[in-house]
């Protein structure tokens, strides 16, 4: 989170004149979950309709020979005496057939957005815009920039010519984004060179300026160079891909309209109706450092040498008599019983049978 309470402006030179207050929305929390998903939301409302052809597929006289021939019931391509006859057709699964649900130009392209998450959203990313590691993150060259947020003053409004534009960007040395994104162009893979979009480069600054006196045209021609109104901010330029830290670059006017169109945590905006900017959920995420202050430190209790946990332990009732006799009381009585009718088992006596003798194993011998 930016806490400078002031910002420089940046002359032509390249000299700091003058400073403004840092607006509030530069302070406001950052929401990578809520940027990804409005920008997912928002890219896919530019979308061109497409489509297969109404009639791909059956442009071709086809009927199932039904059941009896050993054949699947597939629509079979009509006639004799050529290859195509009694193929299969229609299906999807055909060769020369339609597609299985084939696209239509009335499919649910544009996705709606909730204008509040849809602030929240652009008051991130302009938040993220206003902390250097988060721009050098996103591989901005700004290693020889004075500061940012980086402000420069209203006569850059009215530059017309784009030599003139790169003599301004380099006497700010925020040149070096530009010969980034030059050097990056490349040819894209995939059908897409067919479709007039065949290179791919990097993006550079973003130029936002309150009134148009030509600047728009001296910077549109740089490579990777955009520009935008502070009255009309996008996502996709403040965010691009959904990824926080879009290197800005203010004129005075811009920048200090900001507190009018976006308020404050305490002042409503002039421009939005009834909107303030939301407040973090957390003021210090230092969570540790709360921790071990001194002011929560003094209401805790002094940590316990020895904690004596109890650990449950459910006995077995087959092997714990306790137990048994907790789940079944008669079993108490039920064990008595048969202790004393295994006791009245041993007093009795079996009578064993008498060893034969020595004058009966000799009636077995002849004499």
């Amino acid at each position: 989170m930016a806490s400078r309470p002031t910002v420089s402006i940046r002359s032509a030179n390249g000299e700091s004149s003058s400073s403004v207050p840092l607006p509030g929305v530069l302070t406001a929390p950052i929401r990578l979950d809520i940027v990804a998903l409005i920008h997912k939301s928002l890219n896919k409302n530019k979308r061109q309709p497409y489509a297969v052809a109404k009639e791909a597929g059956h442009q071709t006289s086809a009927e199932s020979w039904g059941t009896g021939r050993a054949v699947a019931r597939i629509p079979r391509v009509a006639g004799s005496g050529t290859h195509r006859a009694g193929q299969g057709a229609f299906g999807n699964m055909c060769r020369g057939g339609r597609m299985f649900a084939p696209t239509k130009t009335w499919r649910k392209w544009h996705i709606k957005t909730s204008v509040n998450q849809r602030r929240y959203a652009v008051a991130s990313a302009l938040a993220a815009s206003a902390l250097p590691s988060l721009v050098l993150a996103r591989g901005h060259r700004i290693e020889q920039i004075s500061e940012v947020p980086f402000v420069i003053g209203n006569e850059a409004e009215s530059i017309t010519k784009t030599k003139e534009a790169v003599t301004f960007l380099k006497a700010h040395n925020a040149y070096r984004d530009v010969q980034k994104a030059w050097a990056s162009r490349s040819l894209r893979a995939g059908k897409g060179k067919w479709r007039n979009r065949r290179w791919r480069s990097r993006r550079g600054p973003l130029i936002v300026y309150n009134e148009d006196k030509g600047i728009s045209k001296a910077f549109r021609n740089l490579p990777g160079v955009e520009v935008c109104s502070v009255k009309s901010l996008n996502l996709l330029k403040l965010a691009p891909g959904g990824h926080l830290g879009r290197f800005i670059i203010w004129t005075e006017s811009a920048f200090s309209r900001l507190d009018e169109i976006f308020g404050t945590h305490d002042v409503v905006s002039q421009q939005k109706n009834n909107y303030l900017l939301p407040h973090a959920k957390v003021t210090n995420p230092d969570i540790s450092r709360i921790i071990n202050s001194d002011e929560v430190q003094a209401v805790l209790r002094h940590e316990r040498e020895f904690v004596h946990r109890s650990v449950k332990v459910k006995p077995n009732p087959l092997k714990n008599r306790k137990a048994l006799f907790h789940i079944n009381p008669y079993a108490k009585l039920q064990l008595k019983h048969a202790h004393e009718a295994q006791a009245a088992e041993k007093k009795k006596k079996v009578k064993k049978p008498r060893a034969a003798g020595e004058k009966f194993y000799s009636t077995f011998f002849a004499p």
